[in-house]
């Protein structure tokens, strides 16, 4: 084989690699992209990493049930800020009747000089309690944006169903909140000179 003829060969086997090596980077991009809307159905469906779901049924449900007064459950308020929030519940804790709707405010300040939006996200103790504990309404269903320096108070509303077992009679209701992205820097106030 002669050089110009082995050029020639080697230059049509690295166009055809060339193409490959596009197609291979256009699928892989293709597939990246799909991956977002493709997660979030995955955990749609199978309800996992669902931070903002909210119960739907939850207000009817209160409105339904009746209150066991025979029972009381004693429920504590814990939070847990990711980043310079001052972030907590006004009261530490409360004795309440299965059934009976209920509740409780979180104190949350933002304290930098820049407008932030954050997430809480629940979690439960004892872990069979999340079964049970029923939120009207609630801070953690959708992200909250607070101002430069601004502090809000946010309700809890919930009822516990009385179909909880009879050996939970304490349970920790526990918020982590944390920043999910900053707003735009238009907002910061003006910085002296000096």
């Amino acid at each position: 084989m002669s050089d110009s003829r082995f050029d020639a060969f080697r230059r049509s086997l690295n166009k055809a690699m060339l193409g490959k090596l596009v197609v291979v980077t256009a699928l892989m991009f293709g597939f990246g992209y799909a991956l977002v809307p493709l997660y979030k159905k995955i955990c749609e469906i199978t309800g996992i990493n669902d931070l903002t779901q909210t119960d739907a049924g939850a207000a009817a449900f209160a409105k339904s049930t009746q209150v066991d007064e025979s029972r009381t459950i004693t429920v504590e308020f814990d939070s847990n800020a990711r980043g310079p929030w001052r972030f907590k519940p006004v009261t530490t804790s409360m004795k309440v009747h299965p059934g009976e709707l209920t509740t409780v405010i979180y104190e949350i300040a933002n304290q930098q000089n820049r407008a932030m939006q954050a997430q809480a996200i629940p979690s439960y103790v004892p872990a069979v309690a999340m079964q049970y504990f029923r939120k009207v309404e609630c801070f953690c269903f959708k992200q909250q944006a607070l101002a430069p320096n601004e502090a809000k108070q946010f309700p809890v509303v919930f009822v516990i169903d009385p179909k909880i077992p009879k050996s939970v009679d304490t349970i920790t209701l526990s918020y982590t909140f944390f920043e999910v992205g900053g707003l735009p820097a238009a907002t910061l106030p003006a910085r002296p000179n000096g």
